[in-house]
């Protein structure tokens, strides 16, 4: 068990990085975050700020010489910068999670392999490739980069064959994962923890819905069958397993229209659809996070009432800055913002949650303190 005085590592210093240095700062901990970009979320809360490559292994060195256990805030960090600070530290969860997630085709070819259910899928390595694929699967597909994609980008949706060059060309990758669309009634996600002892806990499943390919609103929990609830937790937990990780995990999942389950796509760290712990469970994903790759027993996951998270992108700011005295007036709403000097339009810059006594109060009232934001006085 590493104890509270010791130095967590953080690698990346986005939003996920400053919620979870928060809440180690919380619990007594010191923490040094690394990443290529100083002055960033992380960077600002943390007791050191790194600014180097991910790529730069002797800086990589002499920062595991400094922590106790590494962990990571996003998965686009090359799995040597990992297995480098593995040489001297505990890095949780380890490189291989990172080599397998942070690659698509890698990602979905482990879960077939595993048993999971995932929409059909074909790798491409040209456009000819992409042609046969889409002559495979049938149109319409959705074409990914396999590597360094999120939030929508990286990827496009084609309708037949008459796109394809233009598709390869545009997305300009030298491998794809081409998938069959889901015809899909919701989203879903589980954003669950397995401890350093195999140790398991989830925070249920949530609803979450999506604008431009951002996720815009989680809805906690989500209104299931119980036995569609009981197969997607226990989805998520068998993944956690299967990969061994320790730490956090976000799973997310198309529910279709006949009713199965199909994983969509991994996250090994704290999750946006699960931002909303913050303010409505017993423990947050992001102290869970540090619980886990300390060694620490997991917290109880208990939510405390029905919630719901609405991001806060950069277009808010386009006329100005928002009116924060209008959203914050709503009942039981609770505003986080992530440091980010320039907002700029589909940019993350903080989220709001709201609890209510049903799914729906709080639905209401974080959209209707999000909407708040925009008001203006106007002055003749």
């Amino acid at each position: 068990m590493i104890s509270p005085g010791a130095t967590l590592g953080i690698l990346g210093s986005g939003q996920l990085g400053r919620m979870l240095a928060l809440s180690a700062r919380s619990l007594g901990f010191r923490v040094h975050v690394f990443s290529p970009e100083g002055g960033a979320p992380a960077g600002q809360v943390a007791d050191r700020d790194v600014v180097a490559p991910y790529l730069d292994l002797a800086a990589l060195r002499r920062f595991a010489a400094e922590v106790d256990v590494v962990t990571f805030e996003f998965e686009n960090v090359p799995a040597v910068s990992a297995e480098t600070l593995a040489e001297c530290v505990p890095v949780r969860p380890a490189g291989r999670v990172l080599a397998t997630t942070q690659n698509r085709l890698r990602e979905k070819r482990f879960l077939a392999a595993a048993g999971f259910p995932v929409a059909p899928f074909r790798a491409a390595h040209s456009a000819a490739e992409l042609g046969a694929a889409v002559r495979e699967l049938g149109a319409p597909v959705i074409v990914k980069t396999a590597g360094w994609g999120y939030d929508g980008k990286g990827q496009v949706r084609l309708e037949g064959l008459d796109g394809v060059a233009a598709a390869w060309e545009r997305l300009a990758t030298d491998e794809a994962v081409v998938e069959a669309v889901v015809d899909f009634e919701c989203e879903l996600s589980v954003v669950a923890a397995r401890g350093v002892d195999g140790e398991l806990a989830d925070y249920g499943v949530v609803e979450n819905r999506h604008v431009h390919h951002i996720l815009d609103l989680t809805l906690a929990p989500a209104s299931l069958p119980a036995a569609t609830e009981r197969a997607a937790r226990e989805m998520a937990r068998g993944v956690l397993e299967s990969l061994e990780i320790v730490g956090v995990l976000g799973v997310e999942m198309f529910l279709t229209r006949s009713g199965q389950l199909v994983i969509n796509e991994l996250a090994p760290r704290p999750h946006n659809s699960g931002h909303w712990t913050l303010d409505g469970a017993a423990t947050s994903q992001f102290e869970q996070q540090l619980r886990a790759v300390c060694g620490w027993p997991l917290g109880s996951t208990r939510q405390h009432r029905p919630a719901a998270m609405a991001n806060l992108l950069g277009d808010l700011w386009a006329d100005g800055e928002p009116d924060w005295a209008a959203a914050l007036a709503a009942p039981e709403v609770h505003l986080h913002l992530y440091g980010k000097a320039e907002a700029r339009p589909g940019r993350k810059m903080g989220h709001l949650t709201a609890l209510g006594d049903t799914v729906a109060e709080a639905a209401a009232r974080v959209a209707a303190a999000r909407r708040a934001l925009r008001r203006r006085e106007v002055v003749a």
